[in-house]
């Protein structure tokens, strides 16, 4: 039995920039001293399966949710919020930029993950990310722990190769967008 081949994207909008291939492959090669160290490994496949489907942060909006109503109401706001950037991000921006993914065979890889068949571009973990960690406090102590859990997320999808390092960029800036829309647009 055969397994269908995935039709390869045409070339995307992006691509025709030589500066972001230039961008990406400079972060690409900058990256590769990481590559293969087993606990850059393993923190970075563990963020990347993390943020698959948001589960960290819906994880952790939970958790929070647990400090009383106005920290439900900062969880709720967070959750729809996360829905909103998912469909925004996947069936809107990646159906319509339709960015192949770096060429890495899955077996080069020294862990396992779920492998993506959508659009590269933007980075859905990236998004996520940033947007709940602007969303996940309102305490000026936390807030940086919240954006470096975010950065090892996003970053992560630079590590194992699904993601060009500008996808990740431009996740990052919507996620970002997308939290500081929110907090105008719902305010707690």
């Amino acid at each position: 039995m055969t397994t269908p081949e995935v039709p390869e994207p045409p070339l995307s909008l992006l691509d025709r920039f030589p500066v972001v291939a230039r961008f990406d492959a400079a972060v690409d090669r900058s990256w590769d001293r990481l590559r293969g160290n087993p606990l850059a490994d393993r923190v970075f496949y563990t963020a990347t399966n993390a943020g698959e489907f948001s589960a960290i942060w819906h994880v952790l909006g939970t958790v929070s949710s647990l400090g009383g109503p106005h920290a439900r109401a900062r969880a709720a706001r967070l959750s729809s919020a996360l829905a909103v950037e998912s469909v925004l991000v996947n069936q809107v921006i990646k159906r319509v930029v339709r960015r192949a993914r770096p060429g890495v065979d899955p077996a080069d890889r020294p862990l396992r993950m779920r492998q993506p068949v959508t659009s590269s571009f933007p980075s859905g973990h990236a998004s996520s990310a940033f947007l709940a960690a602007g969303l996940l406090t309102d305490n000026p102590r936390l807030r940086p722990l919240a954006y470096a859990l975010a950065a090892v997320v996003a970053t992560s999808r630079i590590h194992v190769r699904i993601h060009h390092a500008s996808d990740v960029v431009a996740g990052a800036a919507l996620g970002t967008a997308l939290a500081a829309a929110t907090r105008r647009l719902r305010p707690l």
